[in-house]
């Protein structure tokens, strides 16, 4: 599916996800035409990762990782983890040893055996049951077969009678292609009752699965889909029998639930029995106990290196009958079983550049390092990419190539390189306080993307490290940076007061489970997002904030409360500010606004295309084509202090401040009190 699609046009592409097109025209709506266009592109440039089932063998375990050791036969799952690729690092919860008797061949075809095992089960199958199942298969016969294994009598349809033939082979004891009279077999194998279930394990283009499933179901059956096809459920055969419908999400309860498969937070197993990671073992236990044979399925068997060749076979470039298609890698790494535990010897690094180019390493290539960072830091003149590291191989790997630098294993190998002067950490939010202290105490200026830490121990740690070390330390704060910023600056130059300043974010909804929302890995959006709007106005008031405020939606709303609040600040200058932030809005609607009173005079910015500047009467508006938060200016400023020997375009004590203030925003939230600072 992933190969098909990139073969697509963008027209195609479009077509096939229109809830993304629905994102590109908000998105130029809101920050020009231009904008989206770069985001496309960016997106489209990404690689992803092929492959969702292996076996291996265990090279490390992790700290928190339960039941493993280094030389365990395991067989692992997930699309983004199990990857077609020598080395793998996949959560505790994605991963399951391998019993003894199933051969490596046979475990690397748990996930696709999970996915079946799962789509029966949602049919609750019994002795005696008479199970349809359309589609005939890698995944179609798997179904088949564990069918089989609970003592139902299966009826295989698929368009191959080769593929139905295989079918009775495994155990069905009917078969048919659709020229067949499909109705009156089932009712011939039924008792004239129909299908007890249907369990559509075909891809199709077409609602003709959900229309032939209807045809032999029985009535109150139920129908079960896993397979790829257009869900149109015809109403007249589905509403005469009330037929039940259900799609199959995967491999069981805990399929993308970010707690579960990446945090390792199991569910009982006395209210959740068949979790995903159970469904793996029960399938490794059905090959080691011979009620499943996956072996004979395999048609084609390829070396990695000519994993393309596979490819194309699947994708009907090269035309030949395939269904199970195995992937092999070298059965020994470095003349072991186990590839040794890797080495690594940190170097003497020299002082930063002072003058001439400034050598970057850059650690964390997700999609904000990789859309807006890179392409802005390249650009900058006296600045040069050396090395990225990422615990992604493949995204590290694309950048690096993109870009004529090299892929390096870590921040150790980062810090350890003596052409490397200064570490761009853009990584998850938990980490970046202790990365950044580590690169600063190897006597590296840092570029650190926000926030600078999610609690006060980690800040402590950091303003130590920045204390010791003497080197420079900017975070991502960029709004400040914009050419609008400035230019509110510089229209309230010469005040004799406080301002009065307001800023409305429209911040859109994030999907439950995802990780900045999580306290203890991305901090939550307060602390994650809302330290922009912080900095922001304490740049314009050139002071810190010292008291605050901060008022959440209720507890019962159907939102949640930490990221709908209206924020009060108050500064040392006599400044005010609110900043109202909200995950409630229409996302087509702009997302930032911001209104700055004083002495007389008015600037608004509408999402950073539009500066309105009203004095005595007379408004000066400048507008802009892309929207321009300062990401290439912020990036421009910190090459410069570290090649000129300059300080930090933000001192440290405003980055320390702008922090504490978010952890008061969330003390203030919380207690609903006026938190003093």
């Amino acid at each position: 599916m992933i190969v098909d699609l990139a073969k697509k046009n963008l027209i195609e592409k479009a077509r096939e996800r229109p809830d993304l097109v629905k994102k590109v025209i908000d998105k130029a709506r809101r920050e020009g035409a231009l904008a989206a266009l770069d985001a496309v592109r960016s997106k489209l440039d990404n690689p992803i990762p092929l492959g969702y089932s292996l076996a291996g063998i265990v090279e490390e375990v992790g700290r928190d990782a339960k039941g493993f050791a280094r030389g365990d036969r395991v067989a692992c799952a997930g699309a983004g983890y199990a990857n077609h690729a020598e080395m793998n690092a996949v959560p505790q919860n994605l991963a399951v040893r391998v019993p003894d008797g199933v051969s490596d061949e046979e475990a690397s075809f748990v996930t696709v055996g999970a996915i079946a095992l799962h789509g029966v089960r949602l049919v609750s199958p019994a002795l005696g049951h008479v199970i349809a199942v359309i589609g005939l298969g890698l995944l179609g016969q798997l179904v088949v077969s564990f069918l089989v294994a609970q003592g139902c009598d299966v009826v295989g349809i698929d368009t191959d009678r080769t593929k139905v033939n295989l079918a009775i082979a495994r155990g069905a004891v009917a078969g048919g292609v659709p020229g067949d009279d499909c109705v009156e077999m089932l009712r011939g194998v039924s008792h004239g009752h129909g299908a007890d279930a249907v369990i559509i394990a075909a891809a199709s283009p077409t609602n003709e699965p959900l229309v032939l499933a209807g045809d032999i179901a029985r009535d109150r059956a139920t129908v079960s889909i896993i397979g790829l096809v257009r869900i149109e459920i015809p109403r007249k055969s589905y509403f005469e029998k009330e037929l039940s419908v259900v799609v199959s999400r995967s491999y069981g309860p805990g399929r993308y639930d970010q707690d579960y498969e990446e945090r390792g937070r199991d569910y009982p197993v006395g209210y959740v029995r068949w979790t995903e990671r159970r469904n793996l073992e029960a399938v490794l236990g059905a090959i080691a106990r011979k009620r499943l044979d996956v072996r004979s399925l395999i048609t084609h068997r390829f070396a990695f290196e000519n994993a393309t060749d596979a490819y194309a076979l699947i994708s009907g470039e090269s035309r030949e009958p395939h269904l199970g298609i195995v992937l092999t890698y070298p059965s020994k790494l470095n003349g072991s079983s186990v590839a040794p535990a890797v080495s690594r010897r940190i170097r003497e690094v020299p002082p930063a550049s002072s003058g001439g180019t400034l050598g970057i390493g850059l650690l964390g290539t997700g999609s904000f390092a990789t859309s807006v960072l890179l392409p802005n830091l390249t650009k900058v003149t006296g600045a040069r990419l050396v090395a990225t590291a990422s615990g992604r191989g493949l995204s590290a790997q694309h950048a690096a190539g993109r870009y004529g630098a090299r892929v390096a294993a870590d921040l150790d190998e980062l810090i350890g390189d003596p052409t490397v002067n200064a570490i761009v950490i853009s990584t998850r939010h938990d980490s970046h306080a202790s990365q950044a202290a580590r690169a600063l105490a190897a006597g590296k200026d840092v570029f650190l993307e926000k926030p600078a830490a999610i609690d006060e121990d980690q800040l402590r740690m950091l303003r130590e490290a920045v204390e010791r070390s003497g080197r420079r330390i900017q975070v991502g704060y960029n709004r400040r940076f914009a050419p609008f910023a400035r230019a509110v600056n510089e229209a309230f130059e010469g005040r004799k007061s406080g301002l009065v300043m307001q800023a409305r974010i429209n911040a859109g909804r994030i999907a439950a489970g995802n990780w900045i929302l999580d306290p203890r890995e991305g901090g939550g959006r307060v602390i994650g997002e809302v330290c922009h709007f912080v900095d922001l106005l304490s740049y314009w008031a050139g002071a810190k904030p010292l008291r605050i405020t901060a008022h959440a939606i209720g507890t019962d709303a159907a939102y949640a409360p930490d990221d709908n609040l209206v924020i009060g600040l108050a500064f040392a200058d006599g400044s005010v500010g609110t900043i109202l932030y909200s995950s409630m809005g229409d996302p087509s609607i702009g997302k930032e606004t911001y209104e700055i009173f004083g002495d007389g005079r008015v600037a608004r910015i509408d999402d950073w295309r539009s500066l309105f500047v009203t004095i005595n009467g007379r408004t000066r508006k400048t507008r802009s084509l892309r929207a321009d938060k300062g990401h290439a200016a912020e990036l421009v400023e910190f090459v410069r202090a570290c090649t000129d020997g300059r300080p930090s375009p933000i001192p440290w004590e405003s980055i320390e401040a702008t922090t504490r203030a978010t952890f008061a925003i969330e003390k203030a939230r919380i207690q609903g009190a006026l938190i003093e600072l």
